[in-house]
């Protein structure tokens, strides 16, 4: 299987303080691939370090076949990597459609009338500005962003945070329909058991050290690891 993304033994500090430590992951093209873990494992700091925003000081990143591991952002952007951050970081003062036109356009089948059509609701609201939409609006901006520099993989950071049921449930039908599309994605979520509903590999992740990896569905079906998601322990992970 082809990986879009591989991570080799990362590790990334913040100062002195040794955040990951020999993080190792792939993402297989085609695939939606969740990372999971309880809060301040290091998920947000390994979504950083493979965009390069927080570089680790050791260990290998390689997207499509390149080593990216010392490459800036924005030329991490332009190999096809759609980043879409905690907290949903769109321009407040600026409206949907004004949004929509900030990312480098890459050739590709995503333009904003498209991104209308899978967003009726951006497009009701797109002479508003950013700090008047709902939560759920600012996620989906946050989203159709990201796709508008056409991705071959898409990386997502806790996309239902502070949403709605309903609206996370809209939320992860796009991120589905992104993989039928043809996108790879990484999925860092709180929300365990919808992730895995829809992921086909997983990861957890515990005081910066890979602790589970293997399929969704197994995970998923292991009803003990998944309620104690929320306070892993390398000690309780075991791997058989």
């Amino acid at each position: 299987m082809t990986a879009a993304l591989t991570a080799e033994g990362l590790h990334t500090y913040y100062g002195k303080s040794h955040i990951l430590q020999g993080v190792s992951l792939a993402v297989a093209e085609g695939r939606i691939t969740a990372l999971l873990g309880r809060n301040g494992a290091g998920k947000t700091t390994t979504l950083r370090s493979l965009m390069g925003l927080t570089p680790a000081r050791q260990g290998k990143i390689t997207i499509f076949g390149e080593d990216t591991t010392r490459w800036p952002t924005f030329r991490i952007a332009a190999q096809g990597v759609g980043y879409v951050p905690e907290g949903r970081r769109i321009f407040a003062n600026l409206s949907v459609e004004e949004n929509l036109k900030v990312p480098l356009e890459r050739g590709g089948p995503w333009t904003i009338e498209r991104i209308f059509k899978l967003f009726p609701r951006l497009e009701e609201r797109k002479l508003n500005r950013g700090r008047q939409l709902s939560g759920g609006e600012q996620e989906m901006l946050s989203i159709a962003r990201a796709l508008l520099i056409n991705p071959r993989l898409l990386i997502l950071d806790e996309p239902s945070q502070g949403l709605a049921p309903l609206v996370v449930r809209e939320v992860f039908r796009i991120i589905q329909q992104m993989k039928a599309e043809g996108i790879s994605i990484l999925l860092v979520e709180q929300n365990a058991r919808m992730s895995l509903e829809i992921a086909d590999d997983a990861y957890v992740l515990d005081d910066g050290m890979i602790v589970y990896s293997g399929g969704a569905q197994e995970l998923a079906a292991d009803e003990a690891r998944v309620r104690s998601l929320a306070g892993a322990s390398a000690e309780e992970w075991t791997l058989a």
